[in-house]
């Protein structure tokens, strides 16, 4: 008697035989990537709500930042991007209602992930006029003038101030004190939120020391060595220098979110029958981080702008906004 044929599995298709951008050995792990991507927003949404992370609370922890006088073209490009997270929060409070939110779960991450890159850039531009034109170089910025000075709130402090192995080891003991839990299971508690934010960090580390690894090999001075690895004391000294530039902060690991979600792991958002039923209360948690980090922003931005300047920019957004969210619900 011949065997049925299997019902074709396009996860199946793709771990035996890759895509035109992966090898089969990269396909994501579906045991994994979809837990990873809603238990990191499950944790920090745990952990603003515990920590009460708002604008009142962000002016108290600000309270010594001075305003400064700014030309209007650094005003306006505050302004401009803070009124793009509200855009964001508006658009992730629209998505809540999906009755099926695996119809919305993808997009929703990317505009989650739009609105802590603006208010990143807020933040930037009132502390000292800089606007970058990159990604990268945006959360570079962020890192050195924020987290690395203490002037993140938490959850969103935590950083390395390089990948180096023995340097991020060492920065991740005290993250990974406050609590371990592995991203696989569903945080409850805000031990365990921690623990999987350690995870996602520690993580995030081990994925751009291999992106460097990569980068480093089409080097010409890495070429110039004649070795295919890193075996050698010259090779690896190339690399370790390298990994010694890259820091990692909250905003590289938004944007690895972001991207996993957006590329490589997106088959997991929109295939499989349990996806809708697992991403129960994921867009809700997407929009209440976004609102603690927007409204950190807003706080930093609006004692550097002054009284005058930010209740000036709050009542003419107030007036003349075209989308649904108030000013006055977030700041």
């Amino acid at each position: 008697m011949v065997a049925a044929p299997k019902t074709p599995s396009l996860y199946a298709r793709m771990q035996t035989h890759g895509t035109l951008t992966e090898a089969p050995r990269d396909v994501p792990d579906a045991r994994f990537a979809l837990p990873s991507t809603i238990h990191w927003m499950r944790a920090l949404a745990i952990l603003v709500d515990g920590l009460n992370v708002d604008f009142a609370t962000g002016r108290t922890f600000y309270a010594r930042v001075q305003a400064r006088s700014m030309p209007e073209r650094e005003l306006n490009t505050v302004c401009e991007q803070l009124l793009f997270v509200l855009n964001q929060i508006a658009a992730l409070r629209v998505l809540t209602s999906a009755s099926n939110k695996a119809d919305v779960a993808r997009t929703a991450i990317v505009a989650w992930y739009y609105g802590v890159y603006s208010a990143a850039s807020a933040m930037t531009a009132a502390m000292d006029g800089s606007f970058q034109d990159n990604h990268t170089e945006t959360a570079r910025k962020w890192q050195e003038r924020f987290p690395a000075n203490r002037l993140a709130m938490a959850p969103f402090a935590d950083c390395l101030s390089s990948v180096l192995q023995a340097t991020s080891d060492a920065e991740l003991a005290p993250v990974r004190a406050r609590g371990r839990h592995s991203l696989v299971n569903p945080p409850t508690t805000a031990e365990e939120a921690w623990g999987c934010c350690a995870e996602y960090l520690s993580g995030t580390a081990d994925w751009e020391r291999w992106n460097i690894q990569e980068r480093v090999r089409e080097t010409g001075s890495f070429k110039a060595l004649g070795v295919s690895d890193f075996r050698t004391k010259a090779a690896r000294e190339l690399r370790d220098a390298a990994y010694d530039r890259r820091g990692i902060s909250f905003l590289h690991q938004a944007s690895r979110y972001r991207g996993k979600a957006n590329y490589r792991d997106a088959i997991f958002l929109g295939y499989g029958t349990s996806v809708p039923t697992l991403l129960s209360g994921f867009i809700d948690d997407l929009l209440a981080v976004l609102r603690a980090f927007a409204a950190m922003a807003g706080a930093y931005c609006s004692l550097r702008l002054g009284k005058s300047a930010w209740t000036d920019f709050v009542d003419d957004l107030d007036r003349k906004k075209a989308i649904s969210v108030s000013p006055r619900d977030v700041w």
